[in-house]
C-alpha cells in the first residue's frame, strides 16, 4: 500500500486536475468537498488523504506517507529548521506559482535600523529567523502568526515574510517589497527510505508524465542588512492614548457585528469584500485591526493590541502554554459557542476517556493525538492518565488524521454533525467555549487610554447584561 497526501485549500483545483489528466479517476476530490479520504479507480494500491497544505511536509518527513503535493514554501519552511529531515523534492508540478516576500508596510530607508531590534511577523518563522541571521541583524524578534501578516506592519512590526502571488498584490495589500526570497510552485515530494524500498515509480511517473517542459525554481537575490524599514514614528497607531482593538476573520466576523451594533460600535467595511483588515469605527481613539482569533492572546500579551475578541479555546490554549501571561477574560460576550471536545473513531470500542485509558494499558501502545490545540491537547493526555503519548500539531482538517495517522483528536465543534459524518464520536467534552473580549491585566484606567478602554468594556458590558 503506497499513502499519498494531498492538499485542500489553494492547490485543490489544480491538483485535482494534474490526476485527472493522469487518469487517476478519483472520487470526492474537488473544490466543495468536506470529504477526507478520495479513492482512485485506477491506482487501487494507493490510500490518499487530504490534509491542510502545511501539514503535508511534516506527514512525508515522518514517514506516515510516502508520497505528498504541496508548495514549495512549506517543504522550505520544514528543512530550514529540519535539514537532514527524510524529504525529498522529487519534481517541480508546475503550477501553485508564488513568492515569499519580505515586506514592510513603509519604504526602506538606507541602514538607519541596522542596529535597532527588528520585529518580524509571518507563518514562516523558520525562514525569518535565518533571513535575519543570514543579514547579521544584530537584535531582531520572530513573532509566528496563524495568518493576516500584512495587518501588522508598521504599528505592530517592522517586516513580514509573507507569499503572494505578485507585488502588485502585495501592493493592494499595502505592503513594500523589500526583496523576494524564494519564489515556490507545487512539488511532489517523498520519504526517502520509501523512495529507497518500495516501488513508487508506477505513482511518480503518471504525474511526471503529463506534465509540460520542466523548469526550475531559483532563489531570488536576497535583500541587505541596509534594507531595514523605517519605524512609524508619526502614524496614529504610535499614539500613547490610541487603543488598539483586534477583530477575528473568518466565520466570526458576521455574529461579532451584530453584537457590536448592539454596544452602538459601528464599523465600516467589516466584513470587507476586498479583504480590507483596518476598518474604520465610529468611535475616535480606537485603531481597528482585523487578525486572526488564533494569534489574539499572544499579541495581547505581547502588548500590541488592548483589548481583542476571540473565542475562550485560543484563551485557554494560550494560558496553558503561558500560565502567568498577563492576558486575562475581560467579558463573555455569549456568541459563537462552540465544545471543545475528545474525538475518536466509531470504530474504536470505547464510550469515555476512562475506556480509552483502559483500551491503551491493556494493549501496550501509545497514543497519537492529533489538534490543533497543541497545549490544550498535552494537558488533557496529561491530567487524564492516557499513558505514552504524542501530540501532532495540525493546522486544520483535523479529521483526516483519524484512525490512520492518529488515535485521538482535541477538536471543536458547534453540533458535532461533521464528526459523525467522518464515522467519528465524541467521547469527552472538556469545556464550552465562547466568544470572550480580552484584555491586558497591566492596564491602568486612570490613564486617557485607561479611560476610552473602560468605555469600551462597559458598552459591551451593558449587551451581554442585556441578553
Amino acid at each position: 500500500m503506497i499513502k499519498l497526501a494531498l492538499p485542500k485549500g489553494r492547490l485543490l483545483r489544480k491538483t485535482a486536475s494534474l490526476l485527472q489528466k493522469a487518469d487517476w479517476r478519483l472520487d470526492e476530490y474537488h473544490s466543495d468537498m468536506g470529504f477526507y479520504r478520495p479513492c482512485s479507480e485506477k491506482y487501487t494500491d494507493v490510500r490518499i488523504r487530504v490534509f491542510h497544505e502545511k501539514d503535508i511536509p511534516i506527514q512525508i518527513a515522518t514517514g506516515n506517507y510516502e508520497l505528498g503535493i504541496c508548495c514549495l514554501d512549506w517543504i522550505e519552511e520544514l528543512m530550514a529548521k529540519h535539514p537532514r529531515s527524510g524529504l525529498v523534492k522529487v519534481k517541480d508540478l508546475m503550477y501553485g506559482d508564488g513568492c515569499l516576500y519580505i515586506a514592510s508596510a513603509l519604504p526602506m530607508s538606507g541602514n538607519a535600523h541596522r542596529y535597532s531590534p527588528v520585529r518580524i511577523v509571518g507563518e514562516y518563522p523558520n525562514l525569518a529567523e535565518a533571513y535575519a541571521l543570514r543579514n547579521r541583524f544584530s537584535r531582531f524578534s520572530i513573532f509566528p502568526l496563524w495568518g493576516a501578516a500584512e495587518v501588522y506592519p508598521p504599528e505592530n512590526a517592522d517586516m513580514v515574510l509573507l507569499s503572494a502571488r505578485s507585488e502588485d498584490e502585495l501592493a493592494q495589500a499595502g505592503m513594500v517589497p523589500l526583496s523576494c526570497e524564494l519564489e515556490f510552485s507545487a512539488y511532489l515530494i517523498a520519504n526517502r527510505d520509501s523512495l529507497e524500498s518500495k516501488k513508487l515509480d508506477k505513482v511518480i511517473n503518471s504525474l511526471i508524465e503529463v506534465l509540460p517542459e520542466a523548469r526550475d525554481i531559483k532563489l531570488a537575490v536576497k535583500a541587505g542588512p541596509d534594507k531595514v524599514p523605517l519605524r512609524a514614528s508619526s502614524s496614529a497607531g504610535s499614539r500613547k492614548d490610541l487603543v488598539r482593538l483586534a477583530l477575528p476573520d473568518g466565520h466570526q466576523q458576521p455574529p461579532t457585528v451584530e453584537f457590536l451594533n448592539k454596544a452602538g460600535i459601528r464599523l465600516d467595511d467589516y466584513p470587507s469584500a476586498m479583504n480590507n483588515r483596518r476598518p474604520e469605527i465610529n468611535i475616535d481613539g480606537v485603531l481597528v485591526k482585523v487578525i486572526r482569533p488564533q494569534d489574539m492572546p499572544l499579541q495581547v500579551a505581547n502588548g500590541n493590541f488592548d483589548l481583542a475578541i476571540t473565542g475562550r479555546d485560543w484563551l485557554t490554549e494560550h494560558l496553558c502554554q503561558f500560565p502567568s501571561s498577563p492576558v486575562r477574560e475581560l467579558l463573555d460576550l455569549q456568541f459563537s459557542r462552540v465544545r471543545l471536545v475528545a474525538v475518536v473513531s466509531r470504530e474504536l470500542a470505547v464510550e469515555d476517556t476512562g475506556g480509552l485509558s483502559r483500551y491503551l494499558s491493556g494493549n501496550g501502545s501509545s497514543l497519537r493525538v492529533a489538534s490543533e490545540y497543541v497545549n490544550l491537547a498535552d494537558r488533557y493526555a496529561r491530567e487524564n492518565h492516557l499513558g505514552h503519548y504524542r501530540i501532532i500539531p495540525t493546522w486544520g482538517a483535523t479529521e483526516a488524521f483519524l484512525p490512520d495517522d492518529a488515535d485521538l483528536l482535541i477538536e471543536n465543534t458547534e453540533t458535532g454533525r461533521t464528526i459523525a459524518r467522518h464515522n467519528l464520536k465524541i467521547i469527552d467534552t472538556l469545556f464550552v467555549s465562547t466568544a470572550c473580549l480580552i484584555g491586558n491585566k497591566a492596564v491602568t484606567y486612570r490613564s486617557a487610554k485607561g479611560k476610552r478602554i473602560k468605555s469600551l468594556v462597559e458598552r459591551m458590558r451593558q449587551v451581554v447584561g442585556d441578553n
